[in-house]
């Protein structure tokens, strides 16, 4: 479960790090890696919270 999170973290390091030697600027390729980061920050938290409400739903008191 765990390796293509951390396959795209070290793809996103490696690509940020390229960036930021780069001098010439935000280009269109930026500014959609970025929208895309978002997006699946998005759907990470909307996941994390599923399981959690799904958890607290589960204990009976």
């Amino acid at each position: 479960m765990l390796t293509p999170i951390v396959l795209l973290w070290s793809f996103v390091k490696d690509h940020v790090r390229r960036l930021r030697e780069d001098e010439g600027g935000y280009t269109t390729e930026t500014v959609l890696v970025t929208a895309a980061l978002v997006a699946l920050a998005l759907v990470v938290i909307a996941l994390l919270v599923k399981v959690v409400t799904d958890k607290a739903n589960s204990i009976h008191m």
